[in-house]
């Protein structure tokens, strides 16, 4: 437990909360019931064993930030997650409505095993390690097989190696979900197209091959589609999306849209990675406390191109 001013706010909190979740506590002295809560605050900080932080601020020396957080009474506990306020509960609760508070919102025992490895999976990949890479994402996902951040992992470097059998079956869970999320749909179309260049005939042409087909007839969408996989399968991700962009213009709807499905998926699996790092880039917090100075982002020219095409595609869908 510490105690937090205006000046350490950033630092202990939100810049920690990007790695560990942060309970602020705002108290004052001669409030009864803080003075009943905070004890219990404190010995459950312990008792969770380093899953979140717990920080105290007095509301009476510490007005700005009680005003920017629009503390009405207290005391009132405010849960701080990647630099934002995430829940919140006010008066003093007893021990065990505020575990429940606690356990709805914080990562198990077993998810922070997860994301230690997730980080070794990482570590080992910029080493070049792919395969103790992957033996720790298969670890992740025997610990917890619903962590989707694992099997998307998982199966996106299972993929990238080559080892597509093994990432059909590691996907098919993630596809059974309702919704499906973008990120998996994307992954299942990545491994289509592999799974196309490897099994079809088409899939050893050369593009001057395709070329011959569509320039006598430019609404031939198989071998355009053809054309876009195997471009997807050697990792020419912009010249498939042109290739996609074709169908779209001339027919949308064709075979259930799936050019522009296709499309959508390449842009998800080349839109840059955000890091929490810069999940907390915006001057103000949810409750109005600065948090960095203003500075001007770094381009990321893989961002300006998948903007760029996203653009595209608006354009040909309107």
């Amino acid at each position: 437990m510490i105690d937090v001013t205006e000046e350490n706010f950033e630092s202990d909190v939100i810049a920690q909360s990007a790695i560990t979740p942060v309970l602020v506590d705002f108290w004052a002295p001669w409030c009864g019931p803080c003075k009943s809560l905070g004890p219990i605050l404190e010995k459950l900080e312990v008792d969770y064993g380093g899953r979140f932080l717990l920080v105290k601020v007095n509301s009476d020396d510490e007005q700005q930030l009680a005003a920017a957080f629009g503390i009405r009474s207290i005391p009132t506990c405010v849960l701080i997650k990647d630099g934002r306020p995430l829940d919140g509960f006010m008066g003093a609760l007893p021990e065990s409505k505020i575990k429940e508070f606690l356990d709805k919102h914080l990562p198990s025992d077993a998810d922070l095993v997860v994301q230690e490895d997730l980080q070794r999976a990482d570590e080992f990949l910029e080493e070049g390690d792919v395969n103790a890479a992957l033996a720790k994402l298969q670890e992740a996902l025997a610990i917890n097989p619903a962590n989707d951040d694992a099997r998307f992992d998982y199966v996106k470097l299972l993929i990238s190696v080559g080892e597509l059998d093994s990432a059909h079956a590691a996907l098919a869970p993630a596809l059974a979900q309702i919704p499906l999320q973008i990120r998996f749909d994307a992954l299942k179309h990545w491994l289509e197209a592999l799974t196309f260049a490897t099994t079809d005939a088409r899939g050893g042409w050369s593009a001057e091959q395709f070329d011959e087909l569509i320039l006598l007839n430019k609404r031939d969408f198989d071998a355009r589609l053809a054309k876009a996989r195997v471009l997807i399968s050697t990792g020419e991700m912009t010249l498939a999306m042109d290739e996609l962009l074709e169908i779209v213009m001339r027919d949308k709807a064709w075979q259930n849209e799936i050019a522009r499905k296709i499309y959508v998926a390449i842009l998800e699996l080349m839109t840059p990675v955000k890091h929490k790092s810069t999940d907390t880039m915006s001057n103000k917090s949810a409750g109005g406390i600065e948090l960095t100075g203003n500075s001007a982002a770094a381009i990321d020219p893989q961002a300006e191109l998948v903007s760029k095409y996203r653009r595209k595609l608006s354009m040909a869908l309107n």
